[in-house]
Parts: C-alpha cells; sequence; structure tokens
C-alpha cells in the first residue's frame, strides 16, 4: 500500500516562505519586488503568499514597503538566515516528536527505546537545516544547474 501523506511533511506555508526567500536573495541589493512577482516566482498563490510575507516580515527577515516604489526587499539577517530559521519564522518550532520539545515530558521517555532515536533524527534534521542558509541557495538557484545545462544541450540536438 502506498501513502503519499506524512504528518512529518514541512507546510506549504514554510516552503513558500524558503521559496520566496531565496528568489528574493537573487536579487540585487536594495531591489524590491512587488507580490504578483513573487507570486509567479515562487509558483504560489498571492493571497496565500501575502500571509507568509507578513510572518517573515515580523520575524524581521525581509522588509516590505507600501507604494508604486514600494515591495518586499530581503534584509541582511534574511540572507544570511537558515532554512531551519525561515521554517521556524512560519511554523514555530520544529520537532520531530512531542516527547522532544522542551518544558514538556513524556512520562516514557526514560524507558522509551524510541526516544533516543527521535533525539538522533531530530539532531540530524536540524543540523541539515541549519546549515543551509539562503544566502547559499540563492547563489545555487543562480548558477546554472547541470540537468538544466544537459536538458539545453538536448535540446539543441
Amino acid at each position: 500500500m502506498e501513502k503519499f501523506s506524512s504528518s512529518m511533511q514541512l507546510t506549504r506555508a514554510a516552503d513558500y516562505a524558503v521559496r520566496v526567500m531565496i528568489h528574493l536573495a537573487t536579487l540585487a541589493d536594495n531591489e524590491r519586488a512587488m507580490l504578483p512577482a513573487l507570486a509567479e516566482a515562487t509558483g504560489a498563490p498571492s493571497s496565500f503568499l501575502s500571509k507568509v510575507l507578513q510572518a517573515l516580515t515580523r520575524a524581521e527577515l525581509i522588509s516590505s514597503r507600501r507604494g508604486p516604489l514600494g515591495g518586499f526587499e530581503i534584509l541582511a539577517r534574511g540572507r544570511q538566515a537558515s532554512v531551519r530559521e525561515v521554517i521556524e519564522a512560519i511554523d514555530g518550532p520544529i520537532m520531530l516528536n512531542v516527547c522532544l520539545t522542551h518544558g514538556q515530558s513524556c512520562n516514557r521517555k526514560s524507558w522509551c527505546p524510541a526516544h533516543p532515536v527521535w533525539v538522533k533524527a531530530q539532531r540530524a534534521m536540524l543540523d541539515v537545516l541549519d546549515g543551509a542558509t539562503i544566502a547559499d541557495l540563492a547563489i545555487e538557484a543562480a548558477a546554472p544547474s547541470p540537468y538544466h545545462l544537459e536538458l539545453n544541450s538536448s535540446m539543441m540536438d
């Protein structure tokens, strides 16, 4: 039996937040983007993306300005943010299992054979997310990928 849904899945809002942060980081310093352009660049519905952008603004990862010269701009803190920081700005702390939540205690923790597995998996996941910065991903996004180069050359044959 094949399942396509998982409770350990990134929320759509967090996914859009990472996409929009990478896109904003590819723009020149002090360059702003309007909501429709960001929606097109990320493949996100404008109405939904608007809420994501508000959360990123509250987290001081981006700034927003109204008016004809307005739009959204990534801040220096946003460029240096890790993927984890972006996700947590949208969804709050990332927790693989409730027994890992600070301040909450599971009465099974001391003898549960799965608890050390959850701890190790949580640490590995956070290490990966902490190790990926928006700036690094923007550099990757701006560079042509081998897949795209291969695809383009095969189309020219």
